[in-house]
């Protein structure tokens, strides 16, 4: 098993490539979905965020107001850390299962946005950033998610630095380019993971 830790900026594009990967072939394991799953209603996880921030962040239908609690975080770093206290080890337990759950010759993709702000780089035989300017991270947060743009500079400046994620890197794909390239560049990245995967070989080797 090749465990291939994942991450990039917001608005990056990482999704993108995620996508790319598990359609060659890789067992993906998305940090994001299972944050989100880990405070469902009824979760101990949604509990413990309502004791933290109060039941303003709940939706009329129970669930988690997501916007309104990124709206609260996001400009404020000890908030953040609050919530990532919470959902953090949830979120490492259930990834953990379903990487155990993979097959001894997967090449396992963990989907882990804050994966340099948290130091996890440790746990993955190789990294790999993707990567854009912020200039195109404010224009996809803006255009294609609909953010403000005050919102979209306060998510980008709560995550670490271009040059923090890059020092972390074992194969960086860049995604300043169009989709054609994009998909040239993944399926290379693919087919040396599986190399990897076959031989043994970490990123240090």
């Amino acid at each position: 098993m090749l465990k291939v830790g994942l991450t990039g900026g917001i608005g990056a594009g990482k999704s993108e490539v995620s996508r790319l990967l598990v359609e060659y072939g890789a067992v993906l394991i998305d940090a994001d979905r299972i944050a989100r799953e880990v405070v469902a209603p009824g979760t101990a996880g949604l509990a413990a965020v309502v004791d933290a921030f109060g039941e303003d962040v709940l939706a009329e239908d129970g669930s988690l107001d997501r916007p309104r609690l990124g709206s609260i975080v996001f400009a404020d770093a000890e908030k953040l850390a609050v919530l990532n206290s919470i959902v953090h080890p949830l979120v490492g337990a259930r990834s953990h299962e379903l990487e155990e759950a993979a097959a001894e010759d997967s090449v396992v993709v963990h989907d882990v946005p804050l994966l340099a702000e948290n130091g996890l780089a440790p746990l993955y035989d190789l990294v790999i950033v993707v990567d854009a300017s912020p200039e195109t991270q404010l224009d996809r947060l803006v255009r294609l998610r609909g953010m403000t743009e005050e919102d979209a500079r306060a998510r980008m400046a709560a995550q670490a630095t271009r040059d923090k994620r890059l020092e972390i890197a074992d194969v960086v794909i860049d995604n300043d380019v169009p989709l054609e390239a994009l998909q040239r560049r993944v399926r290379d990245v693919w087919a040396d993971l599986v190399r990897r995967a076959r031989t043994g070989r970490a990123a240090s080797e």
